[in-house]
């Protein structure tokens, strides 16, 4: 999802998790003193061939992939210790910037493996031949619902949720005014000026936001926006800046609606400075949009062996299970338990809007530009 809240970094970062390869001295001898005749095949599992200990792969990743010590950090380490295979991760930007740069370099890629790339940017990423397909070993706890849009293993799901406007609740309460409840209702005087959203040019949860509208107005949503436009929506690039600079729960900023996420409550109430029993912040089910998050391999890569074998660490068990608390996503996994905190204050929409993956491929692009004419000029 993806993006979330947890510790977001604007800046291009690499962080490396590693594991050190001990070889004895007996092993180095041996092979110094084999020759080419009688050498051993090398080890294969699962037509996969078993890569060097001292071999890295790249997971390329968007802005709020965690790059301190947490359970993804702590995951990723186990698998450097269990494989011999240290991860670099590279953070791209936002889901647009990151798609849009892989884009660039398809086929020549800066990494091995991309993480995040959502259901409505995933049309984009196989149309430039970003990724080579591929099926994680355990790809069939997966549930079919979530692998539209991305057919013949081209790319796999490894997480979901919803993209929602959230609501500062306290501002609104010391105000006494009643939240918005619906899409329609974000176009009235009394909510002029309280709404932040992302750019969908450059923005996952900001294109996830316009294709809800998309969905809920059909060709009347340009109309929608610029009944926005007219009531004061602020635009940022990013979900960072949208939430912890204008957000005004987050980052004590002037608008108390933002487009973030379902997951986001959990959040304020697992990092908030004291104990809370309730969530300081919202959501607006009505304005949902499910999000569907992939990883997949980068065509070209200079590592296969060891991407095939990261992309399989990726929807494994121990990997999937430290999601909710590190990006506030739902597992892809089916299976996974989730924590308490998530259970108490996550929301899960009855009946979130869905666009499909087509519509998104053959009208995203006129989508973009009709928004850009419509919001920005």
């Amino acid at each position: 999802m993806t993006t979330s809240p947890t510790s977001r970094s604007r800046s291009h970062v690499r962080s490396h998790v590693r594991s050190v390869a001990i070889l004895t001295a007996v092993a180095l001898m041996a092979a110094a003193c084999s020759n080419a005749d009688d050498a051993e095949e090398p080890d294969v599992v699962d037509d996969v061939l078993v890569d060097d200990a001292s071999s890295t792969v790249t997971l390329v990743a968007y802005e709020s992939f965690p790059v301190a010590d947490t359970d993804l950090n702590s995951a990723l380490e186990s698998f450097s210790a269990q494989t011999g295979i240290d991860v670099e991760i590279l953070i791209a930007g936002d889901t647009g910037t990151m798609v849009s740069k892989a884009a660039l370099t398809a086929g020549n890629p800066e990494g091995d493996v991309i993480w995040g790339i959502d259901n409505t940017f995933i049309s984009r990423a196989i149309e430039a031949e970003v990724l080579e397909a591929y099926t994680p070993a355990d790809a069939s706890a997966i549930p079919d619902r979530l692998r539209t849009g991305a057919p013949g293993g081209i790319a796999t799901p490894v997480t979901y949720g919803d993209v929602c406007v959230n609501v500062d609740l306290g501002w609104f309460a010391e105000r006494d005014l009643e939240a918005p409840a619906s899409l329609s209702d974000l176009t009235e005087e009394a909510y002029a000026d309280l709404l932040v959203v992302q750019n969908p040019a450059s923005s996952s949860p900001g294109l996830a936001f316009l294709a809800a509208t998309v969905a809920a107005f059909g060709e009347d949503w340009p109309q929608y926006w610029a009944d926005l436009r007219a009531n004061g929506v602020a635009v940022t690039d990013g979900w960072t800046e949208a939430y912890y600079e204008r957000f005004t729960h987050a980052g004590g900023g002037d608008r108390p609606l933002v487009v973030s996420y379902g997951s986001s409550p959990p959040a304020e109430v697992i990092f908030a400075p004291e104990p809370l029993a309730e969530a300081p912040t919202g959501v607006i089910e009505q304005t949902c949009l499910r999000q569907v998050e992939f990883a997949g391999i980068l065509r070209g890569t200079d590592n296969p062996n060891g991407a095939r074998r990261l992309l399989d660490f990726l929807v494994s068990a121990e990997f999937q299970s430290a999601l909710p608390l590190t990006l506030f996503v739902y597992p892809a996994v089916d299976g996974i338990e989730l924590p308490t905190e998530f259970v108490d204050h996550a929301i899960i929409p009855a009946d979130p809007y869905t666009v499909d993956a087509d519509l998104i491929e053959t009208d995203r692009a006129d989508w973009i530009e009709e928004w850009t004419e419509i919001v920005l000029r």
